[in-house]
């Protein structure tokens, strides 16, 4: 039982070890770009031209397998098993044929201007250079896929995002802006790409590249910024780099470092309680630029690169600057500058009331009365003691 134990691990281990090359390298066809993307892992090594299936005799769909090669081989009308063109000038397969599937597969062909049209019986078509070269590089064995896709969206080595939207050659697929914009999320720039600006894309189908951004992911605090939204996978966690400003996604940041942010949308602003920076609204997502986030966030960093030669997007929170305490100085005590009413016909200590004051009535004095007796001139005039002052206030009648 040991022994047979040993003997499996053993098999295993060789089947590991002498495992082909080619289990690795792949080819890719889109019969709506008519390209080919031959793969090595996630490795592109090459993109080729191709000449595809008339619209009556498209080229099949699906997942295949190179099943044989031949070098210069002979063309047999399949209208006419009995009629064959030997390997030369003359025969429409070229020099190379790598079947993958029934009486389909990959040739060369002595019609160099056919590729790029949809012209074969189903087979595909490619210059005889290009053939040669693949034909070289791939073994019995190597998966072809075979799909029909109008849109197209690819990150350059460098970062760059494009997508592009073909023309519909076969006349079997229809788009729409939400279509593109399920190609565009996964990649996380879909906030600096318009509906109008998609919709326009669609109406021209015409192949060429339409730049988006370039995205970064972005770590805080040795944390990966996530979505805050389960409805959207990743795109809004992303910083974008485009038209030379570096974006910044505030909201997943805000979350790591659970800080409130104030958004102004009249002042296009957001306030933290470090600082307040200028930002950008797209699409609902909220946006600074990646030389403002440290004022806002309080972290140094920026654009690194990993080990692996990609770049991210780092910040490490700085410590919190503690603001002196503030004291509040007493306010003093207002005066009362006003000046007091004057009350008209009132006693200065009489209390104040707001009815009008009553007039007093003038005191008439009552003339005096002449005495009877006769004033004696001989005699002098008797001085008379000082009047008592109250006494002569009450004599008035």
């Amino acid at each position: 039982m040991n022994a047979l134990k040993f003997f499996t691990a053993l098999i295993c281990t060789l089947c590991f070890i002498v495992t082909p090359a080619h289990a690795q390298k792949k080819i890719l066809i889109n019969s709506a770009s008519r390209l080919m993307l031959f793969y090595d892992g996630d490795k592109k090594l090459a993109v080729y031209h191709l000449g595809l299936g008339k619209v009556e005799t498209p080229t099949p769909t699906g997942y295949y397998k190179i099943s044989s090669k031949e070098i210069n081989p002979p063309w047999i009308d399949p209208s006419d098993p009995e009629y064959e063109v030997p390997s030369g000038p003359d025969n429409p397969l070229g020099y190379r044929w790598m079947q993958f599937s029934g009486n389909y597969g990959i040739h060369g062909t002595n019609r160099p201007e056919s590729i790029g049209g949809y012209v074969s019986n189903g087979c595909i078509r490619m210059n005889e250079r290009d053939v040669e070269e693949l034909f070289d590089a791939v073994e019995i064995g190597t998966p072809v896929e075979i799909n029909y896709n109008r849109v197209v969206v690819e990150k350059s080595p460098e970062g760059d995002v494009v997508y592009y939207i073909y023309p519909d050659g076969y006349g079997m697929q229809d788009i729409t802006v939400a279509d593109v914009t399920k190609w565009l999320e996964p990649f996380g720039v879909l906030p600096f790409e318009s509906e109008y600006n998609i919709s326009q894309k669609i109406e021209a189908s015409d192949g060429e590249p339409t730049f988006v951004g370039k995205p970064y992911n972005v770590e805080v605090n040795g944390q990966l910024a996530q979505p805050t939204d389960a409805n959207n996978t990743r795109f809004f966690a992303k910083a974008v780099l485009r038209d030379g400003i570096s974006y910044m996604p505030v909201v997943p940041i805000a979350k790591i470092l659970r800080l409130k942010l104030e958004w102004n949308k009249t002042e296009s602003s957001l306030k933290s309680r470090y600082g307040k920076v200028v930002c950008y609204e797209r699409k609902g997502q909220i946006y600074c630029n990646a030389d403002d986030a440290p004022i806002l966030f309080n972290m140094e960093g920026g654009l690194q690169s990993n080990a692996d030669g990609s770049k991210i997007f780092r910040f490490k929170s700085l410590p919190a600057v503690e603001q002196p305490p503030v004291t509040e100085t007493p306010k003093p005590e207002k005066k009362n500058d006003k000046p007091k009413p004057v009350i008209p016909n009132r006693e200065v200590n009489a209390p104040f009331s707001d009815k009008p004051a009553e007039p007093t009535p003038e005191k008439i004095s009552k003339p005096e009365e002449k005495s009877s007796t006769p004033e004696k001139i001989s005699e002098p005039e008797e001085k008379l003691p000082p009047a008592d002052a109250s006494k002569l206030e009450g004599a008035s009648a």
